[in-house]
């Protein structure tokens, strides 16, 4: 056949290069105390952003889970196969420690260490990391309960990735999953209906479903039932001391909009056995332990997906030329590329912000738990919603080019919504900001003493400040009104934290367009004045050296 063109004008792939090299996250990293990670953080990401870990990512995507209810015999077996590639992904997440190392290690920063290592390796497949997550979660919940974190805790922080199913003792290393939500309830976990009823050897026999358990595959799961005693938390294994599989039944897998990578499903309790964790009749109370550092993981992996994602838009207007002139030179594809890096940079100095914060209550600092309770819940409400729009204008950059599934930023686009639905969907997030300052004034106090610090530097920040202080002040329709609050809430933090510690010109632009009101609803509608071209040099992507 002959040739017809000659290729041209077309953005070379963009692999081979650190993904760790972010001005912002390693800003972050050193900040918040975990400068001695450095290395490992880079390593991480030299490796996130080599072809290896790209092609396992694209793989896995395609080649979602598949569940198998029964062997060929008819036998049940409730097993859900993976990809190879999977495995390969949760390996090195395991290894790296991004499901439980700040737990075994004893070390200032470790919580914030751990947060770069997931927003570094989420910005390969996002799929994995729900496991991940959930098994990093479970330690402090577990920890209710000390003869069961002592049995199990050990497992979960080890290194290893063991999969399959066997008796979770015997392995080397354990992942967990959480299971919650029924179909009559879903964020309202106090309608659950499941029973667990007494039987005896400190165990309770679990009847019901599960409308929504991802990771089905997991060693272990921290699940809620209604015992004698009221909604208590229960840790259920997949496999029973003796060899036997649970009765848990698996009846079918989420067909998702996105996170195809990771299994999703419907489970049936058919007098599952599990202990309890916590004091009968408080299971909220327990697992909310474990839905309060997930909420971290939201945030960081909605920080890591607009990283992705505005890095991706800026590689391809660096090499593709429109209308006489490379994209990257022309003013208004500036304008929408340095607004979509202010939006990413504010998502990652906030979420580094709340794991320092992880890390020092962990620790026992009693003003930085108040700073992480407000803080992970307005963050997790205006980061995790920021997200889609952020992912469809950076996909839009590309053009017809981005819609393709070969981009891989449609995948980027189907995951976007995810962490603003998981672990309260945006009102949940919003009415929970609410209820800490009604039952903890003080987290009010905390929150406002962090902002303050950058009292001064800026009036366009202050007159934010004194907006939102007026606006806490009328308590009428503050229901109504939560969504407004919370995303003002979320608007003075960052633009805070922007002007103590990032980039002048990122500062400068945060204030003007977030807190200025000089911006419209697109991205893309930034003021004139703004420095777009030091703000997208810090998006560029570099080669995988140091």
């Amino acid at each position: 056949m002959p040739a017809t063109h000659e290729v041209t004008n077309q953005v070379p792939p963009l692999t081979g290069y650190d993904v760790a090299n972010d001005p912002a996250l390693l800003e972050g990293l050193r900040r918040e105390g975990a400068a001695w990670a450095e290395d490992e953080v880079r390593e991480l990401g030299v490796r996130a952003g080599g072809e290896e870990a790209q092609e396992w990512a694209r793989v896995v995507e395609k080649n979602p889970p598949v569940l198998h209810t029964h062997d060929r015999y008819g036998h049940r077996v409730d097993e859900v196969e993976f990809h190879p590639y999977w495995h390969d992904l949760m390996t090195v997440a395991v290894e790296h420690g991004l499901h439980g190392a700040p737990w075994r290690q004893d070390r200032v920063g470790a919580h914030v260490a751990r947060a770069a290592k997931v927003y570094v390796w989420g910005q390969t497949d996002p799929g994995h990391l729900c496991p991940i997550s959930m098994t990093y979660a479970a330690v402090p919940a577990l920890r209710a309960e000390p003869e069961l974190a002592r049995i199990y805790e050990p497992l979960l922080t080890s290194d290893t990735y063991d999969y399959g199913l066997r008796v979770p003792t015997t392995k080397r290393g354990l992942i967990a999953g959480m299971s919650m939500t029924e179909k009559q309830g879903g964020s309202d976990v106090r309608a659950n209906t499941t029973r667990a009823v007494p039987a005896g050897d400190g165990l309770h026999a679990l009847t019901g479903h599960k409308w929504f358990t991802s990771a089905p595959m997991s060693d272990v799961f921290l699940t809620l039932a209604q015992a004698p005693g009221g909604l208590s938390c229960f840790l259920v294994p997949r496999v029973l001391p003796d060899g036997t599989r649970n009765a848990i039944r698996l009846q079918r897998l989420k067909d998702k909009l996105g996170n195809r990578s990771n299994a999703s499903s419907e489970i049936e309790y058919e007098g599952a056995l599990g202990r309890l964790v916590g004091e009968e009749g408080r299971g909220v109370a327990t697992i909310i332990q474990m839905v309060n550092m997930t909420r971290l993981d939201c945030a960081v992996s909605s920080a890591a997906g607009m990283r992705h994602g505005v890095v991706q838009a800026v590689h391809h207007a660096t090499y593709r030329s429109a209308f006489g002139d490379r994209l990257i030179n022309q003013p208004l594809m500036t304008n929408v590329l340095a607004d979509l890096a202010v939006e990413a940079e504010a998502a990652t100095v906030v979420g580094m912000r709340l794991a320092g914060a992880v890390d020092r209550a962990t620790a026992g600092d009693e003003a930085e738990e108040l700073l992480r309770r407000i803080g992970l819940a307005v963050s997790k409400y205006w980061v995790c919603k920021r997200a889609p729009a952020h992912a469809a204008e950076a996909l839009e950059c590309l053009g017809g080019n981005g819609y393709v599934e070969e981009s891989g930023l449609p995948r980027l686009y189907r995951e976007s919504p995810l962490p603003s639905i998981w672990e309260g969907s945006g009102n949940v997030a919003a009415l929970d900001v609410l209820r800490a300052m009604g039952k903890q004034p003080e987290t009010v106090d905390a929150f406002f003493t962090e902002v303050e610090r950058a009292a001064g530097a800026d009036r366009r920040l202050d007159s934010a400040v004194a907006r939102l202080r007026k606006q806490l002040t009328d308590l009428d329709d503050v229901q109504f009104r939560a969504r407004r609050i919370v995303e003002s809430m979320a608007l003075v933090l960052q633009g805070s934290l922007l002007l103590r510690h990032g980039h002048p010109a990122v500062a400068d632009a945060f204030c003007a367009s977030r807190l200025d009101s000089d911006w419209g609803i697109a991205f893309g509608t930034l003021p004139t004045g703004v420095d777009t071209s030091a703000i997208i040099e810090r998006t560029r992507p570099a080669e995988g050296t140091r």
